[in-house]
């Protein structure tokens, strides 16, 4: 792991060249989220398939800096493009899930210059009340400094953020609890992301978006339900849709084999920066379980 201090912020960050010399590849993880997860599944098909992969602890994700009080949406993007640049992998192909995907389409807003072409998962372009609700109640519980036990908070964690049918596999839950026990996100640089909403006025925005690009949705995902990723797949000009089955919002690490084939598929067909495109998205095409 590498350590990068770009405009006055340390962020670690993993340099993994693919044995083609292939476009680099930078993957941006969700809320408290590090980079290394997407080393079990995404890394290895990406360097597999030619990719140069670049992965890293976003501000607030420790060992980088703390995130303080009013980060933004346009720091954690500003970020995104300082290490770009100062890794010299720019224009690259960017991966983004959650408030990754968030801080993705901020870049191709801002320094498109940099990006060749970008798969957006689980996002969103705005809060309904119930997703506007949970994350007010998850910060007022860090606030409290009440220390939930590991285990509950693990359980909890499950059902955010798996698909039923993970759930009721006792052989696989046993898994992923063991997981989220020992990987649990806590400490003010987490509240301080939480705290970064999609502000709905961007969803106009995003029609200035030139950048090819791939909108994953999970059909089981209760933090960001299809619907509100579909809105954001309707904004951008010309954007493929794919919605997969069996998966929640961790779907990249559920259905990693399906992830993974539409992620380089589509990056198959961006040989390198394409004209502005016009035209809304077509509907999602749900790729169904095997």
């Amino acid at each position: 792991m590498g350590v990068a201090t770009v405009g006055g912020v340390r962020l670690h960050y993993d340099d993994i060249d693919g044995p083609a010399g292939g476009e680099p590849v930078v993957l941006v993880m969700g809320a408290g989220g590090r980079g290394r997860a997407w080393h079990l599944h995404q890394v290895p098909a990406l360097v597999a398939a030619g990719h140069r992969v670049i992965t890293y602890d976003s501000r607030g994700v420790p060992p980088s800096d703390p995130g303080g009080a009013g980060l933004t949406v346009g720091d954690l993007a500003a970020d995104l493009a300082a290490l770009i640049e100062h890794l010299d992998a720019g224009p690259c192909r960017l991966v983004g899930t959650s408030l990754g995907a968030h801080v993705v389409e901020e870049l191709l807003l801002t320094r498109p210059e940099l990006a060749t072409a970008a798969v957006l998962m689980a996002t969103r372009g705005r809060d309904d009340l119930l997703r506007a609700a949970a994350a007010r109640a998850e910060i007022e519980l860090l606030d409290s400094g009440i220390a939930l036990p590991r285990r509950y908070q693990a359980a909890l964690q499950a059902i955010q953020n798996l698909s039923p049918h993970t759930l009721n596999d006792d052989i696989e839950v046993s898994d992923w609890l063991a997981v989220f026990e020992q990987s649990l996100s806590t400490g003010p640089g987490l509240r301080h992301q939480l705290a970064i909403t999609p502000d709905p006025g961007r969803l106009a925005a995003y029609a200035t978006i030139t950048t090819p690009c791939l909108v994953l949705a999970f059909a089981d995902d209760l933090v960001t339900p299809p619907h509100l990723v579909a809105e954001v797949a309707e904004a951008i000009p010309g954007a493929v849709h794919r919605l997969i089955d069996r998966a929640g919002h961790y779907g990249y690490m559920e259905r990693p084999e399906e992830v993974n084939r539409q992620i380089l598929e589509f990056f198959g067909g961006v040989p390198g920066r394409s004209p502005a495109r016009t035209g809304r998205a077509a509907p999602p095409v749900r790729v169904a379980s095997p």
